[in-house]
């Protein structure tokens, strides 16, 4: 080997090494909360500003919960029985049920830019097989800047091809997925074939939107798998066909995206072409155009496009905030998503995307609703979580002020399941370190 081979091998293993270790300190230096030990004392919250999440709200209200499930809820005029109970008197604060999020690659996507890290994509068109629960981190650093913003419980969902997988309905608190998971494959995923798409005009070089030639090719893969599945007699092993057998028993459902209205149609038709009972829309951005096929259908909607744009423009500027009420005044059963997820940092803004929807129509507790009780009612664990009630988890949280609005909102405390939640990470670290420092300087 020539010198000026030996130089270059040697740079490239020193450029390698030096990535290496980048990544190795930035995440060996940034802090991941342990997850809390079990509830041991029965413990009552007094004083609060409890929001059900039902659309009722208690003033100067208790609650109280032992082993993890609520026991009791009320107002302190009902003569709650405290006695044997840790009190905390929280004053006029306010309680909230656990944020629920739908359709996030939370803990499958750390670090856009190393594909060491992101486990959130198969090849292929096809990935029925794919579990989103195995691989799901429960060391990623993400997991703590969505739980300071009252996001307990998200549902991990693989992403791309025509069917992406299963997803799994997740705590956001464990040592491992098994112990993190409140409903493992809840449902598969189908991304529904685009009918136009964009592209460059090769004479004009611009952009134009044109019909997709291989849409119909698409739809007949999707037509040959489904008939396939329901075939299936477990005879030659086939995961694929094995992974979609839950929709045919009725234990999991269909989750479609799908945001044009002629998309919408074609994949409720689809959908419908086969035993399937379960049949969830997401994305939606158009489900309005196509309410009274959702609604003969009784189909929900998990809308993702609050903070968007308009699709066309000529539409109001402000139809994507307006969107939720309007789907809701429609008689539509709606739910929010935190958006594309692709954009994985803005999911946790999902009680400010409530915010805005509350103030554009929905008012402040049946937007509190749409991630919380209608989220949880669509995903199939509304037995569990997302409302305040005796018998269901204690997954909750405690705010200085409205929980929805990013002015006041302020976590100061939350409970999975009763476990009293480290809510200190990365952000609230660096938060720290910078204003020690800059308070010090002298103006």
């Amino acid at each position: 080997m020539s010198l000026l081979h030996k130089m270059q091998a040697t740079r490239i293993i020193f450029l390698s090494l030096a990535c290496y270790l980048i990544v190795t300190f930035s995440m060996s230096s940034a802090i991941v909360p342990l997850p809390a030990a079990d509830q041991t004392d029965p413990i009552a919250i007094t004083g609060a500003v409890i929001h059900v999440g039902n659309g009722e709200v208690i003033a100067d209200g208790v609650i109280t919960f032992t082993d993890g499930i609520i026991t009791a809820i009320g107002s302190v005029n009902d003569n709650i029985d405290l006695q044997n109970h840790l009190v905390i008197d929280i004053q006029g604060q306010h309680v909230y049920p656990g944020f629920v999020l739908p359709n996030t690659t939370l803990g499958l996507n750390e670090v856009s830019a190393s594909r060491a890290t992101q486990d959130n994509e198969e090849y292929g068109d096809i990935n029925a097989s794919v579990r989103a629960a195995i691989a799901y981190n429960t060391d990623s650093e993400i997991i703590s800047t969505h739980r300071f913003n009252g996001i307990l419980t998200a549902q991990v969902t693989p992403q791309g091809g025509l069917v992406a997988g299963s997803s799994t309905l997740m705590k956001l608190d464990g040592w491992n997925w098994e112990d993190a998971a409140l409903r493992i494959d809840d449902g598969i995923h189908l991304n529904w074939p685009l009918m136009q798409v964009r592209r460059r005009n090769p004479q004009t070089f611009e952009f134009e939107t044109v019909d997709n030639q291989e849409y119909a090719g698409a739809v007949q893969i999707l037509h040959s798998l489904f008939q396939s599945a329901q075939a299936y007699t477990g005879e030659r092993l086939n995961l694929n066909l094995q992974a979609m057998q839950p929709l045919f028993n009725g234990s999991a459902k269909l989750y479609l995206h799908a945001n044009e209205a002629k998309e919408i149609i074609s994949a409720v038709r689809f959908a419908r072409s086969y035993p399937i009972a379960g049949v969830v829309i997401v994305g939606g951005r158009e489900a309005l155009m196509v309410k009274d096929l959702l609604l003969t259908e009784d189909i929900p909607v998990l809308y993702e496009a609050v903070h968007n744009l308009p699709g066309m423009a000529w539409r109001d500027i402000d139809e994507p905030y307006k969107m939720p009420f309007l789907l809701t005044q429609a008689g539509l059963k709606v739910g929010l998503s935190g958006g594309a997820t692709g954009m994985i940092q803005r999911q946790r803004n999902l009680p400010f995307l409530a915010g805005t929807a509350a103030a554009y129509g929905l008012g402040q507790e049946t937007a509190l609703m749409l991630i919380t009780k209608n989220n949880a009612e669509i995903l199939g664990v509304d037995d569990r979580i997302g409302t305040l009630e005796v018998g269901k988890d204690a997954t909750l949280f405690v705010s200085t002020g409205d929980a929805l609005d990013m002015r006041t909102s302020q976590i100061l405390g939350a409970y999975i399941q009763g476990r009293d939640i480290d809510l200190f990470g990365t952000q609230q670290q660096l938060y720290e370190r910078y204003r020690d420092k800059y308070s010090n300087q002298v103006e």
